[in-house]
């Protein structure tokens, strides 16, 4: 799947966002990583990525040679600033109209639109790709999250209780949240 768009931020910057290629591997790897340090709102500890170089160079070839999957960067300045993307929850028949959806941002970046425009992206590419249902699951406690994506059309549909162990406030709620795309303005 293929995708490019150029964004202005807040600030008036302008920021790409495209395909993830085999070339930004390691660029990706360490942005991945480094805005894992950064918060506890993402589901990986910076100690548990194990993944290689060259697995990550693998994995976003496959996704842009996919037609249904997509990983995205955003690039600033020639850096990779954060990234987001979406995969088929389950390649069968009964499940294949549904897609995930994650994102991770530099929070130095945070509150400049970013996360606004790589959600509209993702959301374009699922729509694009055929699937009706993108879902995701956020920290109760991610406020800003929860607000962002409820103002583009994802609504609440459970929680799971003590879904998610942090190491440093220990048991937390994770939300669950779904678009119905056939409904959304994009």
């Amino acid at each position: 799947m293929k995708y490019q768009e150029t964004v202005t931020l807040k600030d008036g910057r302008t920021c790409i966002l495209r395909n993830g290629t085999d070339h930004d591997g390691q660029a990706l790897l360490d942005i991945f990583i480094l805005t894992h340090t950064q918060t506890e709102f993402l589901i990986d500890y910076p100690d548990e990525i194990t993944m290689t170089v060259d697995e990550e160079t693998k994995f976003l070839k496959e996704k842009t040679e996919s037609e249904n999957e997509i990983e995205l960067v955003a690039e600033l300045d020639g850096t990779l600033i954060g990234s987001a993307g979406i995969w088929c929850i389950r390649d069968r028949e009964k499940l294949r109209h549904r897609a995930g959806f994650g994102i991770s941002i530099d929070e130095t970046y945070w509150g400049l639109g970013l996360g606004r425009a790589l959600t509209a992206a993702c959301i374009a590419c699922a729509w694009a790709a055929g699937y009706t249902q993108l879902e995701l699951d956020v920290l109760a406690d991610n406020e800003k999250a929860l607000a962002l994506y409820k103002s583009v059309g994802f609504a609440e549909y459970g929680r799971n209780p003590r879904g998610i162990k942090l190491r440093s406030k220990g048991y937390r709620d994770l939300v669950l949240m779904r678009l119905e795309l056939k409904s959304a303005a994009y």
